[in-house]
Formats: C-alpha cells, sequence, structure tokens
C-alpha cells in the first residue's frame, strides 16, 4: 500500500503544511488507498530533505506537485478529465499562485512574525539541551530562505498586501462556485483546500487571516472540503 509521510497534525487540522494538506487530500480525492506516517523524523529520511513524501511499489517520491503527476500516469485516476485546456492552464496558474507566492507569504508571517507560536508548535517536545539550539539555527536559515527567495526582503505591511492581493484572486474567482474550478472537484482543490486552511484556520493572526475570514466564501469552500474529504 502507498504510504505517505508527513508532518504532525496540529492547531485542529490536518497538517501545518499547504503541500502535507495538498498531498493527502488529493489521496482521499482520488479514493487511493493508503497509510499516513507523521513526524518531523522522517525529514531525515526525505529524498529531497522536505515533506511530503511518498513511497510506492518500492519508489520513493518527493514533491507533492511531481507526486501527483506521477500517481495520474500510473493509476490513471485524473480528476482533471474533461477539462478545457483553457481551464487547465487557470487551474495550472492558481496552483503556482498558491505555490509560489502565497505559500511564502503565509510561512514568512509564522516564521518572522509569529516565531514564538511556531517554536512552541513545533519544536515544544524537543529535548532542553537540544531545543535551545536547533530551533534558532533552523529559524536562521528559514529567514535566509526567505531573503533569498525575494518575499524577505519586504516589510510586513507589502507582505500582507501581497497576500490579500493573491487571497482575493482566489475568492473572485471562486465566487458562488462549489469547487474552484466549478461544479467538480478537481486536481487544483487539493492546492487551494491546504492553502486556505492553513491560512484561515490557525491561530497565526495577520492581515492577511483577517481578509480571508472576510470573504465568507472561502471559509464556506473550505467547509465543503473537510465535510466531503475529511468527516468522521
Amino acid at each position: 500500500m502507498l504510504k505517505l509521510y508527513q508532518f504532525d497534525p496540529v492547531w485542529g487540522i490536518p497538517n501545518p503544511s499547504p503541500f502535507c494538506m495538498r498531498m493527502e487530500t488529493y489521496l482521499r480525492m482520488t479514493g487511493q488507498p493508503f497509510e499516513v506516517y507523521t513526524g518531523v523524523q522522517y525529514l531525515s529520511k526525505a529524498p529531497k530533505k522536505k515533506l511530503p513524501y511518498i513511497e510506492d511499489n518500492g519508489q520513493t517520491l518527493a514533491d507533492s506537485a511531481l507526486i501527483i503527476d506521477s500517481l495520474k500516469a500510473t493509476y490513471g485516476k485524473n480528476l482533471d478529465d474533461g477539462m478545457t485546456t483553457e481551464e487547465c492552464a487557470i487551474a495550472t496558474a492558481f496552483e503556482q499562485l498558491m505555490a509560489e507566492s502565497l505559500y511564502w507569504t503565509t510561512f514568512c508571517i509564522r516564521w518572522r512574525e509569529h516565531w514564538p507560536l511556531v517554536k512552541d508548535v513545533f519544536f515544544g517536545d524537543l529535548p532542553p539541551v537540544i531545543k535551545q539550539i536547533l530551533p534558532g539555527q533552523i529559524r536562521r536559515k528559514t529567514l535566509k530562505r526567505f531573503k533569498e527567495q525575494g518575499i524577505g526582503l519586504h516589510s510586513p505591511a507589502e507582505i500582507h498586501q501581497m497576500g490579500i492581493r493573491d487571497l482575493g484572486a482566489i475568492a473572485d474567482f471562486l465566487a458562488d462556485k462549489p469547487f474552484l474550478m466549478g461544479e467538480h472537484p478537481r486536481t487544483v482543490d487539493a492546492m487551494t483546500y491546504g492553502m486556505l486552511v492553513n491560512l484561515i484556520e490557525v491561530p497565526v493572526e495577520s492581515p492577511v487571516k483577517a481578509y480571508g475570514q472576510s470573504r465568507g466564501n472561502l471559509q464556506a469552500y473550505c467547509d465543503r472540503m473537510k465535510a466531503r474529504y475529511y468527516a468522521g
């Protein structure tokens, strides 16, 4: 059976990583049987030192987008069957908006503005000696990544503005549709749900979260996805 390796759930949501949530949600959406293994200890075994990754029929695959592409080719379960080329292009653009823009905004807010909360949640169970050293080392590396990517060069106000812009685009396009692309759930909904939940349903306060909560269709969308794929 396929094995999924990801972080432990916290904050009452399936996973604090949008990409881990994307992966698990996609598997639930396709009905693919899988087992879940959680814990930060799996980072050291991850092919690219990131979670999630999967093991399937003796093959180890990393990166949620690449894993999904591989699963589509292997098992032939394509949630996007019937979509037009234009719809596929729009879905891809939204996935990239979330993965390459809104993701960085969200995690910069967490690691730069709410470090005490992140430290307690993700490193609180470490032995005292390790807890004094390791979290700070990881945070310094993370902040360096933010600067190298570019998002870390901006002020909090500028970062919030970018996040609100991205959320506004998602909310405007979603409108009153049940799923992002219309009446049927598509691959892009796995990323959309994972990203939105990690913004508007976690105890990390920011103007971006407040704006997301002000757009009622985003919360309604999350409620629908949760009821459909995570009930019980």
